[in-house]
């Protein structure tokens, strides 16, 4: 099929920031794009060839939007899985396929997928509702503390809770969730999985992700992680393992534990470019956006080894900051070395959101983790 300067539409549910760095390929390759999303002031309005404006959970919206289309993708993964399935039988190539973004949409069935395919991940117990909870720490069959994870719709740490004591349960939402072991772990790791239509599948470096205490959202993604070969192996083995389970097409990012006597626990997946890629646009051959197009376009794989050593910092509104947005002292950072900015063109900053990402590469890793420090104290994002 001829993608590139021709009548073919490609079809992005979602216009946040991943559909904008995914745009910038399309761009590249002169590819047509449509894109769906909710606001009118998506970041990746200003890229695709046509935006339109609708619910991504409304069913006929999705149908309506994906029929005009020859592939689907996804950059969000609150989307009407239903209206997916029907365009399928359609004959419209979605992917990820609407049974895998099924499983994933759930973190108690994802979780229960892990089980069923014999992935290692940390022991759960489902609830129906909140209020199971309680009766089930009053009654012995749950122990404290453990990881309260909404089954539906978290997002960059929302939905997620560490619970110490029964107080911590209170203004939690209710409905379907599950209270996961405590793990006491090293390391936060991921690996990005890349299969095509073919089957080809290549993996990029594991990453090792460094969090924000308080807002439960990573703080630096540094590549490639400071681990022992061995364990760069098994968790490469283990995130090959998930995606073959999942036979999903495009990209597949894993996120795991490394636990303290070095084993490797898959803790939740994300059927698309994702935040411990957003690195390979400076630092590998091939960026994790383009791998993706290549991927669901079932073109060759590209080369994922990296040029350079590399550290992201994530770009958060401050606490105490909401309205038209600044990024302060960005000259600053963009006087040194090696650091570049992605804004991601939200127009309104509020504590913790997601604004934009710094990539620092340096031939020395230490040196790259020590001016993603410098950049992460310099650069703040307030509020007019």
């Amino acid at each position: 099929m001829n993608y590139f300067s021709s009548n073919f539409k490609l079809g992005i549910l979602g216009g946040g920031q991943l559909g904008k760095m995914l745009l910038t390929e399309t761009r590249k390759f002169d590819i047509y794009t449509c894109v769906l999303d909710p606001s009118d002031e998506a970041p990746s309005k200003i890229a695709c060839n046509k935006f339109t404006q609708g619910d991504l959970m409304d069913y006929e919206t999705v149908i309506n939007f994906g029929k005009h289309v020859d592939v689907l993708t996804i950059e969000i993964e609150n989307i009407n899985a239903n209206a997916l399935e029907t365009l399928e039988k359609q004959g419209v190539k979605v992917f990820p396929s609407s049974k895998t973004l099924k499983i994933i949409q759930n973190k108690a069935t994802q979780k229960l997928f892990y089980v069923d395919n014999n992935i290692p991940t940390a022991n759960f117990t489902r609830f129906a509702y909140l209020s199971q909870i309680e009766d089930a720490i009053d009654n012995g069959g749950l122990h404290l503390p453990f990881v309260w994870k909404a089954a539906q719709f978290g997002y960059d740490g929302n939905g997620v809770k560490v619970v110490r004591s029964k107080a911590d349960l209170k203004g939690l939402q209710d409905g379907e969730c599950i209270a996961e072991t405590m793990i006491p772990f090293k390391n936060e790791l991921a690996v990005i999985v890349s299969r095509n239509v073919k089957g080809e599948v290549k993996t990029y470096p594991v990453v090792e992700m460094e969090f924000h205490p308080e807002a439960n959202q990573v703080e630096y993604v540094i590549c490639p992680a400071r681990i022992g070969t061995k364990i760069a192996h098994k968790a490469q083995d283990i995130a090959l393992q998930v995606s073959k389970a999942f036979n999903h097409v495009g990209l597949l990012a894993v996120e795991m534990f490394q636990t303290q006597d070095d084993q490797i626990l898959v803790n939740e997946v994300a059927p698309r470019p994702h935040n411990s890629g957003h690195h390979t646009i400076e630092s590998s051959y091939t960026s994790q956006f383009e791998q993706h197009l290549r991927a669901i376009l079932d073109l060759p794989l590209g080369n994922t080894n990296n040029k350079v050593a590399a550290v992201m910092v994530n770009l958060v509104g401050a606490e105490g900051h909401s309205g038209d947005v600044i990024y302060e002292n960005i000259e600053d950072i963009m006087a040194m070395d090696g650091v570049t900015p992605h804004i991601y063109g939200k127009k309104q900053t509020r504590p913790f959101r997601k604004m934009g990402h710094v990539t620092i590469v340096n031939e020395d890793l230490n040196e790259a983790r020590q001016i993603a420090e410098d950049v992460k104290n310099l650069i703040k994002v307030i509020s007019q």
